[in-house]
């Protein structure tokens, strides 16, 4: 994927997406040279697409993606061979099982709301006598195994979402933050004595439930003044009287 262009991309995109879904009105995707690339920004533009780039330090911004990864990645663990140079005959599987797995916010299948129907792939008559019936039955074991992993690690998610969400505080343009040093270069000999927090700043912007625009100080312009809440902590008020 390292060799790929943003011209690829768009026939990517045309050949996976425009010719089976029509055109998108937003696309969520990290800060990778493609997708900041002046070819794809104006080809967005053209057909207004709308492009939701993910806060800087903290892909877990399109949490939706992310879940999506992660879940797959733990299906894929299971099956991938020692040399994990496998990965991607599993692929289809672990997408065909999440895709035909009920979700808790739509309490339907990803397959269902396309569809409007699930798949047909339980009701198959197997005959255990040759080849390909061998293979169908190792497919539909390995769709149970992973359907079992695949809702284990939606709820681990969703628990690991309501914690988040509980400890989260609550910000708004206008209000001052410190801003974590963490992703931040220094220029002092060593990170470990340097400030942990920066700032404070003020918010200028509610981008997303979970990402804030911050006016930063004019020398520094080559950082994204968007930011994750997670790298951000409110002013408190002095209890010191003056």
């Amino acid at each position: 994927m390292s060799s790929i262009t943003s011209l690829d991309l768009a026939q990517l995109f045309i050949k996976n997406i425009f010719s089976k879904h029509s055109l998108p009105s937003s696309i969520v995707s990290d800060r990778g040279p493609l997708f900041v690339s002046s070819f794809w920004t104006n080809l967005c533009q053209q057909p207004k697409i709308s492009r939701d780039l993910s806060t800087v330090y903290h892909q877990e911004t399109d949490g939706q993606t992310e879940r999506v990864n992660h879940i797959l990645e733990q299906y894929l663990w299971m099956y991938v061979s020692y040399h994990q140079d496998d990965w991607n005959t599993w692929l289809p599987l672990a997408e065909f099982a999440y895709n035909n797995s009920n979700h808790s916010s739509t309490k339907q299948s990803p397959f269902f709301t396309v569809y409007g129907r699930d798949p047909q792939f339980d009701s198959v008559h197997i005959t255990q006598d040759n080849p390909i019936g061998k293979f169908s039955t190792k497919i539909q074991s390995v769709q149970q195994d992973v359907k079992r992993e695949l809702e284990a690690a939606i709820n681990q998610f969703k628990r690991y979402a309501d914690k988040s969400r509980a400890s989260t505080p609550d910000l708004n343009p206008g209000d001052m933050v410190w801003l974590s040093s963490k992703n931040i270069k220094s220029t002092r000999p060593t990170k470990k004595l340097s400030e942990r927090w920066l700032g404070p700043f003020p918010i200028l912007k509610k981008v997303s439930t979970h990402a804030y625009h911050l006016k930063l100080p004019s020398q520094w312009k080559s950082i994204h003044p968007v930011f994750h809440i997670s790298l951000l902590e409110p002013v408190k008020t002095s209890t010191i009287p003056d």
